[in-house]
């Protein structure tokens, strides 16, 4: 994987027009941001681009539109709230074509140091097919690309890959640069020991993850739903629990490979239980801890138990590296998110590198208030677990290498 590439630090941009590629992919609610993270984790790279003096023209997708032009997905909100953020006006190019008059006028009346933003770029089909003539539209507007957007790096879109080919110069911007420097280091150079820890719900959805983490990690260590197809495949009886009765084979060779090459594969010693999943999610429930081959044919498994957290919390303590991905039990209720608790807490008070592979744990991290004491928290959910599957990110890969 080629993991060396230039960065908005390797270029001058002074006098010149730069397309950047954020993730400005916010909650809206009845047009309103309501969180707005993802504006403040792009204003480095926004800002660096403005005091070199470069033109930006500052370019995203929202939702879903389906190639077609909604007005309750415009990025009208984001720039006036950026103009906030910025100090400084941001101006709107309301084109439902993206790259329209309102575009091109707003492009050419710029000054250096100004910012301009495009309408939402999933406004047109081609984006998603990576389709040419957007792509050439989009590169029409501008001398330099920079990509700060990991969210959609493991997509090859119009916005992403298919300008690259028709500017001089592509860079990363600053937000994935940290996340090649940590996720992709991570898993293809890390610093051993090692400890990779995989949870969430179906052992489908990360096949290739625990694959290719197996072969990189000292200790694999899996909770969350995913455990008790592995519990099966062990012969244990699971009751209720989640199970992905297809690949349950797919567990076992798992375990024999782990075996073969020498690797420490975790697995939950006992499971938090009650008689049926939650519902509501956060409603009160009756529990009890048994151990991972006690549990009653009548019960469901929902989180790991006591003396498991203690077990992973321990495997984290002497490693260098950790990379967490998914919850260790339905951390959504109070009840049944004390072993995603212990694990967050584990990696809060260890000194090693610690990464936390986006999506639900990211949410976890940051709604049990550890965010602060992660080494880095993953933008990107689906792209995260391609980078952990070591897959080539072609938004990654688009860029220049140094």
């Amino acid at each position: 994987m080629g993991l060396n590439k230039k960065s908005v630090d390797d270029i001058n941009v002074k006098g010149l027009r730069v397309l950047c590629r954020c993730d400005f992919n916010v909650p809206l609610k009845e047009g309103v941001i309501t969180d707005t993270n993802r504006l403040t984790a792009a204003l480095p790279t926004i800002k660096k681009l403005i005091n070199d003096g470069g033109k930006v023209i500052l370019c995203s997708h929202l939702g879903k539109p389906k190639g077609e032009p909604k007005p309750e997905l415009s990025l009208a909100p984001v720039a006036a709230k950026l103009s906030e953020l910025l100090g400084q006006e941001v101006v709107f190019a309301a084109d439902d074509e993206v790259v329209g008059e309102n575009a091109k006028a707003a492009v050419a009346a710029m000054k250096d140091g100004d910012v301009v933003l495009l309408q939402n770029t999933r406004y047109r089909k081609e984006e998603t097919k990576n389709g040419e003539e957007f792509s050439k539209q989009l590169a029409s507007l501008a001398d330099v690309f920079v990509n700060d957007a990991f969210g959609t790096a493991h997509r090859a879109h119009c916005s992403n890959v298919g300008v690259t080919e028709y500017v001089d110069t592509s860079v990363v911007g600053y937000l994935m640069q940290k996340e090649i420097d940590f996720l992709g280091n991570a898993v293809e150079n890390p610093v051993r020991p090692f400890v990779a820890i995989l949870g969430g719900a179906k052992v489908a959805d990360k096949l290739n993850v625990i694959n290719n983490l197996l072969e990189k990690c000292d200790t694999l260590i899996i909770g969350g739903g995913m455990a008790f197809t592995f519990l099966k495949a062990k012969g244990y009886e699971i009751g209720k629990s989640l199970v992905d009765d297809e690949k349950i084979d797919y567990c076992k060779e798992m375990m024999e490979k782990a075996e073969k090459l020498g690797k420490k594969l975790l697995l939950p010693v006992d499971t938090t239980i009650a008689d049926s999943f939650p519902d509501p999610i956060d409603a009160e429930i009756e529990v009890s801890v048994v151990d991972a081959d006690k549990i009653p044919a009548d019960m469901e498994g929902l989180d790991i138990g006591d003396k498991t957290a203690a077990l992973y919390a321990d495997a984290v303590k002497s490693a260098k590296t950790v990379v967490w991905n998914g919850p260790m039990g339905v951390f959504e209720n109070p009840i049944l998110a004390k072993g995603t608790i212990a694990v967050a807490r584990a990696l809060a008070e260890t000194d090693a590198t610690t990464i936390i592979g986006g999506g639900d744990s990211a949410a976890a991290v940051n709604q049990l208030g550890f965010g602060d004491k992660m080494s880095h928290i993953s933008t990107g959910g689906g792209a995260s677990l391609e980078f952990l599957e070591g897959k080539e990110l072609p938004g990654v890969a688009a860029a220049n290498d140094k």
